[in-house]
């Protein structure tokens, strides 16, 4: 591949087939596209391939559209953005598809077959008996003209397949993965017009690509065995081939077999937008499996991976699919590159999917978001993924008096119910007397809790001082930090639940 074709501005695309919701192998080529025709200064398009009618689902084309612009990729043609090539979608072009492989057939490239699916399905069985690999017997590059035209009076409709040459081999060269040499002899002649009239991937794809003039051609390794194919559909119809890259499957993660498909039930891309990731992180996870910048840099802006993408650093080996690496990411960028405040605000559906907010209250907090914002801002640095947050904070929200919880658990370990409920007590005292000031400043309210502990209840460590008040808040033995709890419930609502608390204590007896 010449130094031309691999730097100029390229034009690449991305054709799902509208089966389903992408899944994140599937939009892990096209991100690769999108980074490489970015990093040039060319186009990135959507290109529908809907041709396969049976596996059609209704409402794929709008869940692909809303992943790619979720994930940060928007095309520059496409659906509904148009462009001086479209239409876009492969059932709206069926014309131009018929009218090359009519011109196949004039040119002796391609050949009407007329052969039933019955007989296609009883030559593979006689194969298949035989040993001998299945596949078409080529029966109709030599029919009679007789027979043509008894098929054609029996009302059958012929597809049209391709001409294969029977000698001699053919060449694929890839810009990551190595040539690959076949026999032609052991390639099949491959349907390219279906008798409904729609066209194959196999000739699909490549009149697209040609007419749309795409320059780099990014697809999944799945379809590198049909590559010498498709080099023989160009070289039949004396087209340039665009610069293919073949990037490596994703293997599903460890204790499940093969790779990562929508057919084994995968995760979408919309699913990982469900359970709270970010989409910046999960695309920087993406674009880690299978291509790296250096053997160290683990996190980049989009703007960063647009002037560090190399499609020629794509690795050719299978890249393994790690969900505690998304996770490890996915904090990063929860901890590390969001604000509280851009945090918060996405935290807003979660919150109000688990009902810990109402859908009102999500679209438009209002003098709530304050509140809000700081008990988002208690677990910021603890979770991995958002839908982690209402599970978090929901004890806050709730009024003191719904928590439910044992009295035994505001006793510490080593620690007695007497000496549980004089820490209440002091804690109370002590809260009740503080200026505005100090209520509100994390640090002075720790050195207060901590004077009180060390000296006046004289206690062994402070965390005997910080168990009941932190259980007494959140009614779990588990919770976010104390002070940031006693500041974000409010000087009322902290004393009411300490006492409510020092009650529960004194139930014990």
């Amino acid at each position: 591949m010449t130094e031309e074709i691999t730097t100029r501005p390229a034009r690449t695309r991305y054709a799902p087939s509208p089966t389903g919701s992408p899944h994140i192998g599937n939009i892990r080529t096209a991100i690769f596209a999108y980074l490489w025709a970015r990093h040039t200064g060319g186009q990135f398009l959507l290109r529908i391939e809907d041709t396969d009618r049976k596996r059609l689902v209704e409402g794929s084309l709008e869940n692909i559209k809303d992943s790619l612009l979720w994930l940060g990729l928007d095309w520059d043609e496409g659906p509904g953005k148009g462009g001086p090539f479209g239409p876009y979608v492969q059932s709206e072009r069926l014309e131009l598809f018929q009218s090359v492989a009519k011109k196949m057939v004039e040119d002796g490239t391609a050949y009407y077959c007329y052969c039933t699916p019955e007989r296609l399905d009883a030559v593979n069985k006689a194969k298949q008996a035989a040993k001998q690999a299945p596949g078409y017997d080529r029966r109709c590059r030599t029919i009679t003209e007789a027979e043509k035209d008894a098929a054609l009076a029996s009302g059958l409709t012929p597809t049209v397949r391709f001409k294969v040459p029977l000698e001699g081999v053919t060449t694929f060269r890839d810009l990551v993965v190595k040539p690959l040499t076949v026999e032609n002899s052991t390639i099949q002649d491959a349907v390219l017009l279906k008798s409904d009239g729609y066209p194959t991937y196999h000739l699909a794809h490549i009149v697209d690509d040609h007419y749309m003039e795409i320059t780099h051609v990014i697809r999944a390794q799945e379809w590198l065995p049909s590559a010498p194919l498709h080099v023989m559909i160009y070289n039949a119809l004396g087209w340039t081939m665009p610069a293919f890259v073949h990037a490596p499957v994703i293997l599903n993660p460890p204790g499940q077999k093969g790779k990562l498909s929508k057919r084994d039930n995968a995760v979408s891309v919309s699913q990982y937008q469900e359970l709270g990731y970010l989409p910046e992180a999960l695309l920087n996870f993406l674009v880690l499996l299978g291509w790296s910048y250096d053997d160290h840099t683990e996190f980049f802006t989009m703007q960063e991976l647009i002037e560090k993408f190399d499609i020629r650093r794509i690795q050719p080996t299978p890249a393994k699919f790690n969900l505690d690496k998304l996770d490890w990411i996915n904090a990063h960028y929860i901890n590390h590159v969001l604000s509280v405040d851009d945090y918060a605000r996405r935290c807003l559906p979660f919150l109000a999917e688990s009902g810990v907010i109402s859908p009102e209250t999500a679209a438009d907090p209002g003098d709530k978001w304050e509140f809000i914002r700081a008990a988002c801002a208690l677990v910021k640095d603890k979770v991995k993924i958002l839908t982690e947050v209402p599970v978090e904070i929901d004890f806050l929200f709730k009024p003191g008096t719904d928590l439910q919880y044992p009295a035994t658990d505001l006793i510490g370990k080593n620690d007695t119910p007497a000496a549980a409920a004089q820490v209440l007590e002091e804690t109370i005292t002590y809260l009740r007397q503080i200026p505005n000031e100090t209520y509100n400043d994390r640090e002075a309210l720790l050195a207060g809790l901590s004077d009180i502990s060390e000296n006046k209840l004289h206690l062994k460590n402070r965390g005997l001082m910080l168990w009941p008040p932190r259980v007494a808040l959140s009614g779990r033995t588990k919770s976010p930090d104390l002070m940031g709890m006693i500041i974000t419930l409010g000087r009322d609502e902290t004393i009411a639940r300490l006492e409510q608390a020092r009650q529960n204590l004194a139930s014990l007896g």
